[in-house]
């Protein structure tokens, strides 16, 4: 690919990396979802096998749509484009028509190429990313209807899946707790999950952001709380993944994917808050957590997938990949000495575009890749869970810091 990064005087220069981001997403990552729009049935459409073939009767899975739907919000702010806004207003318009259960509240699981219900279930992952995207459609379009959608989706989650200290996750149609399936792995049945925390964290930010309203602030402050105290794990420097509903953690597993995503989500949340002894505080877990993923897991350019029981899986996945490079950016940033976080993100960024980018005309990125850069050809290019998100978020984020200024 064109789209490496530059280098400068013998040194990765973020100039280049900003560079590189916004050509990227303006020629791969935009182009790609664009062409998934559903004019006939609104949306987007919800499967790209791996010979990009669009599978146009394909479920709708609300967690692709609400991605969707803040990726084109916030390329629209970036590159400021009304291009960008026109797809997310395609986005939003069918999230509010077919998502929304005007019944019970919430956002359903998923529902069928045409908008009719799929599967009703409710879990506060979709909520969160939801508000998420709700909140990034406010501030492009300034839609007032987005806005109080989301505050709807905020207090039916405080309200309803609240639980002591966290929440319960998954629930049937009408809020009934059920299994844990959706965000469950790795052989176990978790009633909490690190996962679903941390984007609720990522929500409410981004609702604070728009709002500023204390009392999004102070719950985001609640959660941050939970972090420390139940979910990173000080004598390994990561965070636990899957709990019971007593936080008591079900498995050795260490994800570094999460934990560099974690790393500067949680910062950006005590920087949103404008809160110095917040960050301070927060500090102490994220930039341990970022040089024990830069210890563990950076290898061969590129990032492992996670650690089960000992057992060291060499899978690079995309989303690993694009959020090793925002963490290691972000932890160059609080400490510019420490040039191998610089020069991480860089080196990461290079095996992206080398191997996980599909060269292929009207393609974008494959799932994953061995740790030499082989791809698994059989994964498709677009799913339910595979979205914009994760990469072009990489690219905005870039763009975002290296101008000089997050928020």
């Amino acid at each position: 690919m064109n789209d490496k990064c530059i280098l400068a005087s013998g040194q990765k220069n973020p100039e280049g990396l900003k560079m590189a981001a916004e050509s990227h997403l303006q020629k791969v990552i935009i182009p790609f979802w664009k062409g998934l729009c559903d004019k006939e049935h609104g949306g987007y459409y919800g499967y790209v096998d791996s010979e990009l073939r669009v599978k146009q009767d394909a479920v709708k899975g609300c967690i692709l749509n609400s991605r969707i739907l803040w990726f084109f919000s916030n390329a629209s702010l970036a590159l400021n484009s009304e291009e960008c806004l026109r797809y997310a207003r395609h986005a939003y318009e069918f999230l509010r028509k077919n998502f929304i259960d005007n019944k019970y509240g919430g956002v359903y699981w998923s529902v069928n190429c045409d908008g009719s219900v799929n599967d009703s279930a409710k879990h506060v992952y979709n909520q969160a990313f939801a508000i998420y995207a709700l909140s990034s459609y406010y501030e492009a379009a300034r839609d007032e209807d987005a806005l109080n959608t989301a505050w709807d989706l905020y207090w039916l989650t405080e309200g309803r899946c609240r639980d002591g200290e966290g929440y319960n996750e998954a629930f049937s149609r009408d809020f009934t707790p059920v299994d844990n399936e959706q965000l469950s792995e790795n052989g176990v049945m978790a009633q909490r999950t690190m996962n679903t925390l941390l984007h609720v964290f990522e929500a409410y930010t981004q609702l604070y952001r728009v709002t500023g309203d204390e009392r999004v602030g102070k719950r985001i402050r609640e959660i941050l709380g939970l972090f420390e105290k139940y979910v990173y794990n000080p004598k390994l420097c990561r965070q636990e993944v899957f709990f019971d509903r007593e936080w008591n953690t079900l498995i050795d597993l260490h994800s570094y994917g999460h934990d560099i995503e974690a790393s500067w989500l949680l910062d950006l949340g005590c920087r949103v808050l404008d809160d110095e002894k917040l960050g301070e505080k927060a500090d102490l877990i994220t930039s341990s957590m970022a040089r024990q993923v830069y210890k563990s897991a950076y290898r061969n350019n590129s990032l492992r997938y996670e650690c089960e029981r000992g057992t060291e899986n060499e899978t690079r996945v995309w989303w690993v990949q694009a959020e090793a490079v925002v963490g290691f950016f972000n932890a160059w940033e609080k400490s510019p000495d420490a040039g191998i976080f610089l020069e991480a993100a860089c080196d990461i960024w290079n095996f992206i575009m080398e191997n996980i980018v599909d060269s292929r005309d009207g393609s974008e990125w494959f799932e994953e890749v061995d740790q030499y850069g082989a791809p698994n050809v059989k994964k498709p290019i677009a799913d339910p869970w595979k979205c914009p998100y994760h990469n072009g978020r990489m690219c905005l984020e870039l763009i975002k810091r290296i101008k000089g200024g997050n928020d």
